[in-house]
C-alpha cells in the first residue's frame, strides 16, 4: 500500500472526542511560578483527563490536563475546569498527610502539578509489608476525618506502593469533599458521604484479603462478609457498562491512525 505524503498524515487522532486534549501528546514543557518543567513520559491520556511525567529544576513531578477538547461540537471545557478544582482542593486538605503527594500548584484553568511519588502501582499478587495495610487505613482514616471519600478505592492502579514500601494514594478526581457547612449540613448529604466512605473501607479490606489475608483481623473479616446493598447495587449497574465501554474504546482506538501516548493505560 502506498504510504501518504508527509503533508497529508493526520496529526490529530482521528475519534479526537475520545482524548482529553486536541493534541494526541502533552505540551513538551509547562511553567509555573516561573519555574520550567520538561516533559519525561505521557503516563496516561483518556476522555477526562491527561497525566505525565515532567522534570523541574528541583525534581520530578506529575502534570494533570482536564479535558479540553469538546464533546461532538459540545463544549466541554466547563468540565475539565470543574473537575480540576475539585481535586485540587482535595489534594489541599490532604497536604501534610503522609501518603499524599505534594501540591505544588495550579497550572491554568484545568490543570495542576503535584509532587512525583518513585514505586509502583500495587500489584495484584504483590506481597506487601505487614505494616502495609495499617498504613494505608490510617491514612485513609485521616482523610475521612476532613470529610472526604476517596470513591475509586477499588482500583488498585490508584494505591502506589513507595520505594520505601509505604501505601500512598493519588488521582483524587472524583473523590468527594463534603464539609459540613451550609447545604452539606443537611442530612441527606451526611449519609451519602458515609455511605461512600464505608465503599472505600470495603475496598481497602478486599484489598488486604486478597494481598495479606493472613493479617485479617476476626472483625474485618466480619466487615467483608456484610457485602451491604450499596455496593452490590453498585455492581450490578456498573459491570455491564464498564464492559461495553471498554469493548467500544478498544475498537475504536484500534480504528486509530494517529498514536495517542497514554491511551492504553488503564
Amino acid at each position: 500500500m502506498r504510504k501518504k505524503p508527509a503533508y497529508a498524515r493526520r496529526t490529530r487522532p482521528r475519534h479526537g472526542w475520545l482524548y482529553a486534549l486536541p493534541e494526541p501528546e502533552l505540551p513538551a514543557c509547562a511553567t509555573h511560578g516561573g519555574v520550567r518543567f520538561e516533559r519525561v513520559e505521557t503516563f496516561k491520556h483518556d476522555f477526562f483527563a491527561a497525566t505525565g511525567l515532567y522534570r523541574g529544576p528541583d525534581g520530578l513531578a506529575v502534570l494533570k490536563l482536564g479535558r479540553q477538547n469538546d464533546f461532538l461540537t459540545v463544549p466541554m471545557k466547563w468540565l475539565g475546569s470543574y473537575l480540576t478544582r475539585r481535586e485540587v482542593r482535595v489534594y489541599a486538605q490532604m497536604q501534610g498527610v503522609p501518603g499524599v503527594p505534594r501540591l505544588i500548584g495550579p497550572l491554568g484553568p484545568t490543570g495542576f502539578l503535584h509532587a512525583f511519588v518513585p514505586g509502583h502501582p500495587l500489584g495484584r499478587r504483590e506481597r506487601v509489608s505487614d505494616t502495609f495495610f495499617d498504613e494505608l487505613f490510617a491514612l485513609l482514616q485521616a482523610m475521612h476525618a476532613r470529610h472526604i471519600a476517596y470513591v475509586d478505592l477499588n482500583k488498585r492502579q490508584n494505591i502506589l506502593v513507595g520505594e520505601d514500601g509505604k501505601p500512598h494514594l493519588i488521582d483524587f478526581q472524583i473523590s468527594l469533599f463534603l464539609p459540613p457547612t451550609g447545604w452539606r449540613l443537611l442530612p441527606p448529604v451526611r449519609w451519602l458521604l458515609g455511605r461512600f466512605q464505608q465503599a472505600d473501607w470495603y475496598h481497602c479490606l478486599k484489598h488486604k484479603r486478597r494481598l495479606r489475608p493472613d493479617l485479617l483481623t476476626v472483625a474485618e473479616r466480619a466487615r467483608l462478609e456484610r457485602l451491604s446493598v450499596w455496593i452490590r447495587i453498585h455492581r450490578w449497574l456498573t459491570r455491564p457498562l464498564t464492559y461495553l465501554r471498554r469493548r467500544t474504546l478498544s475498537r475504536l482506538r484500534k480504528s486509530e491512525d494517529v498514536s495517542v501516548a497514554g491511551s492504553s493505560a488503564k
